[in-house]
C-alpha cells in the first residue's frame, strides 16, 4: 500500500509525494491530527519510501530495502512510543545513543515517535537539541493528536503535515468493515470525533440495549409521562445501564436531533435510520425549536448530573421537562 491510498488524506499525501518527488527531505516531520486517521500508516509507508533504493516518490517494494521493512528487520527504522504516561528523557537519550552507532554506518537512518505530545519537558529539550543539529540523513517523524502540546521550538524546527478528520461516511464504511452493526455504528459515528473513539464506544457493553432504551424512552417521553418514568425506573436505574446515563443522554440529543433532520428534508443524516416510519409520523408534533428545546433539556441534564445531582433525580426531572416541552 502507498502514500495514495491512504484515506482522504490529501494534504499529507501531497506535502509527502512533493518531498519524495524532489528529493528534498525535510530532516523532521510533525504528523497532526485525530487518532483513526492513518498516521502511522502512513508515517510507516514514507519510511519505506525513504529507504527504498528505487528512488521513487512511492516504495517499489521489491528491492532489497524495501523486502527488509516488509520482512520488520529494517534496522535503520526506529520505534519510539509513551513509556507508560509520557515518553521520558532515558528513552530520547537511548533513541540518541542507538542514532550515533547507526550513523558511523552509511544510509537513512529513520525515526518516529507516536503520542510525541506526551514527551516530558527534559526529553523534549533533549530531543530539541537533536533537531537543532541535524545529521543529514536521518529523519524524524512525530505523530501527535495534539500539535499545539508539542514545545513551540520543535514544532518550528518540523515540517507540520496535517491530518483531517475522516468524514462519518467514511468511518461508518470502515466500520462496518470491520464487522460492526451498521445501525450501532451509525451512532457510535456520531457519537465520536475519530474511528477509535467510535470503535472504543462499539465495544462498551449494553451499547445495543442502551441504543434500544433510547428508542423506547424517545417515544414515551413525549406523551407517555408514566410509561416513560417506569421504564427509565426499571430498565434503566435498577440495572447495569445507570453507569453509562452520560452515554445514554449523547444518544437521546441525537434521538431529538433526528426530528429536526426530518423536519429539514434531511432523511439520509438519520442516526436512527431504522426508526424513520415512526420519526416521519411524529416529527411534526412539535415545532423545529421545539424539538431544540427538547435537546436543550438532555444537555441540561448533563450538566446536573455532572454537578453531582443524582443521576436518577436529574434524568426524572428531564422527563418531566421534556413533557411541558
Amino acid at each position: 500500500m502507498g502514500l495514495e491510498l491512504a484515506d482522504g488524506q490529501w494534504k499529507a499525501q501531497r506535502i509527502l509525494k512533493h518531498a519524495l518527488q524532489s528529493n528534498k527531505i525535510s530532516h523532521a516531520y510533525l504528523f497532526n491530527g485525530p487518532s483513526g486517521t492513518g498516521r502511522l500508516q502512513m508515517a510507516r509507508q514514507f519510511a519505506k519510501a525513504l529507504f527504498c533504493t528505487a528512488n521513487g516518490w512511492d516504495a517499489c517494494g521489491e528491492c532489497l530495502e524495501c523486502r527488509k521493512f516488509e520482512h520488520g528487520n529494517q534496522s535503520d527504522l526506529i520505534m519510539l512510543a509513551p513509556d507508560g504516561q509520557s515518553i521520558k528523557i532515558d528513552q530520547i537519550r537511548e533513541l540518541q545513543r542507538s542514532m550515533s552507532y547507526r550513523s558511523t554506518q552509511s544510509g537513512r537512518i529513520v525515526y518516529i515517535v507516536e503520542s510525541a505530545e506526551k514527551m516530558t519537558l527534559q526529553a523534549a529539550n533533549s530531543l530539541l537539541k537533536f533537531l537543532e543539529e541535524p545529521v543529514s540523513p536521518i529523519v524524524a517523524i512525530l505523530i501527535t493528536d495534539n500539535g499545539q502540546a508539542v514545545l513551540p521550538t520543535i514544532r518550528s524546527r518540523t515540517q507540520w503535515v496535517p491530518f483531517l478528520p475522516m468524514s462519518p461516511e467514511t468511518m461508518l464504511e470502515r466500520l462496518t468493515e470491520e464487522g460492526a452493526s451498521p445501525l450501532l455504528a451509525r451512532a457510535a459515528v456520531h457519537l465520536s470525533s475519530g474511528l477509535d473513539g467510535a470503535r472504543e464506544i462499539l465495544q462498551q457493553n449494553g451499547f445495543a440495549e442502551i441504543r434500544n432504551l433510547v428508542i423506547q424512552l424517545g417515544k414515551e417521553s413525549m406523551s407517555r409521562f408514566t410509561a416513560a418514568m417506569i421504564t427509565a425506573q426499571q430498565q434503566l436505574f435498577k440495572t447495569d445501564l445507570a453507569n453509562q446515563t452520560n452515554l445514554l443522554l449523547a444518544l437521546l440529543t441525537l434521538w431529538f436531533k433526528d426530528l429536526t433532520q426530518f423536519q429539514a428534508g434531511r432523511q439520509d443524516k438519520l442516526v436512527f435510520i431504522d426508526q424513520v416510519e415512526w420519526i416521519s409520523s411524529h416529527a411534526y408534533d412539535r415545532s423545529f425549536a421545539g424539538w431544540v428545546s427538547c435537546m436543550e433539556h438532555v444537555l441540561e441534564a448533563g450538566k446536573r448530573i455532572r454537578a453531582n445531582v443524582s443521576p436518577q433525580l436529574a434524568f426524572e426531572q428531564l422527563l418531566v421537562n421534556l413533557q411541558e416541552g
